[in-house]
């Protein structure tokens, strides 16, 4: 049953639609991620989801009621709202920004109880910020603020929390430790989180669904497993150039042009490094053989045009391997990165045989290949 929806909502500025027939479902406790290029509109949902923004059209619904119809005091208790746009409270400690989410549950004279500042104080240790309580929130560096900012939301103990862009201004540490939180604050309390991230590969981690926002339309809705298909992210990012690799969550730039100038002997992971360091300087380059479900073979794929493969568990054949002996041969080199030989590709132990009856010479990294021009940690120049 769906906890937070939208329906045919249409968002924009001054009654100019940026898009429209947005329709969102998502069970309560669940974590929805927006993605898609800067300037493509995600910000503008999450003001409208979040009421800063007037809706153009269409609704959204929080538990059945449509937010539309929520006093200020019942929006406050529903929703907490971390965005990127800086606060500048005066002469405010952080203590006292992180208090303001307890506003919603005050008197009238905003008179604070010893939970509510019990309440703050967990907050602050939640982020790992409660060193910061005293200092002075305007004093405090982009990424202090953005961990006080959560805190402040936190504090509000919300039903549904909306986050643009929550890893802004942090590192790596306090990046995964912020997803980490609401991982948490969505499986154990069940809070509903709404929020944009850059980084396309915590979203798939991390969300239950992800929504694609691309210009004026959504290019996609639905789990990371849906979503994370091939094309789908090339597509939404209008990458030309380069490719997603789904598998380690990054993205490989495109490969050299030209004629392989060296064989890498790899597989098993072995030889990700060496391909990516001979793409950085433009070598073009072949490689193989590789078992299709090979942990090198994505990265290989989008790095060379000519790689040799076998399918996932068969053997290795023959003609796999006259295939990769013609490249190596018009290569003249081979750079051998270091995968074990076993049974399982000991077509690749013949290879590297042949390559030494044949008095092609055989190299253990890229920086002993003499025909380098590479540049890079462990390599020489």
């Amino acid at each position: 049953m769906s906890y937070f929806k939208t329906e045919n909502l249409a968002v924009g500025y001054r009654g100019s639609i940026l898009i429209r027939d947005i329709n969102i479902q998502i069970p309560k406790g669940k974590i929805l991620t927006l993605i898609g290029p800067n300037g493509a509109g995600k910000s503008t949902i999450l003001k409208t989801i979040t009421r800063q923004l007037d809706r153009i059209a269409g609704a959204v619904l929080i538990g059945g009621k449509d937010l539309q119809s929520f006093s200020a005091k019942e929006m406050a208790e529903q929703v907490a709202v971390v965005l990127t746009e800086r606060i500048r409270p005066e002469l405010m400690t952080c203590g006292e920004v992180v208090a303001m989410g307890r506003y919603p549950y005050t008197n009238a004279m905003g008179r604070m109880k010893a939970a509510d500042r019990e309440a703050v104080r967990r907050a602050l240790e939640r982020v790992h910020a409660i060193e910061l309580e005293d200092r002075d929130f305007s004093a405090l560096s982009d990424g202090q603020r953005q961990r006080i900012m959560l805190a402040r939301a936190i504090c509000q103990t919300p039903r549904v929390m909306v986050l643009d862009e929550p890893t802004a201004y942090l590192d790596v540490r306090f990046k995964v430790e912020l997803l980490g939180i609401l991982r948490e604050m969505a499986h154990d309390e069940g809070t509903t989180v709404v929020m944009s991230l850059h980084e396309i590969d915590l979203a798939a981690k991390l969300s239950d669904y992800m929504l694609c926002v691309k210009g004026d339309i959504i290019a996609a809705f639905g789990t990371p497993d849906e979503i994370m298909k091939e094309g789908v992210i090339e597509d939404l990012y209008g990458l030309e150039t380069g490719s997603y690799n789904r598998l380690y969550g990054s993205v490989e730039f495109g490969p050299p042009e030209g004629e392989p100038r060296v064989f890498v002997a790899a597989g098993g992971g072995y030889g990700t490094e060496v391909y990516r360091m001979l793409q950085k300087n433009r070598i073009p380059f072949a490689t193989g053989i590789l078992h299709e479900n090979d942990i090198d073979c994505p990265a290989a794929a989008a790095l060379s045009r000519h790689v040799v493969t076998a399918p996932a568990f068969e053997p290795m054949t023959e003609e796999q391997l006259e295939r990769a002996v013609r490249l190596m041969k018009a290569a003249g080199a081979v750079i051998h990165a270091g995968t074990p030989i076993g049974s399982t590709n000991r077509m690749t132990g013949r290879l590297l045989e042949i390559a030494e009856d044949m008095n092609i010479p055989v190299y253990t990294s890229a920086g002993a290949w003499p025909g380098r021009e590479i540049q890079g940690d462990g390599y020489e120049c």
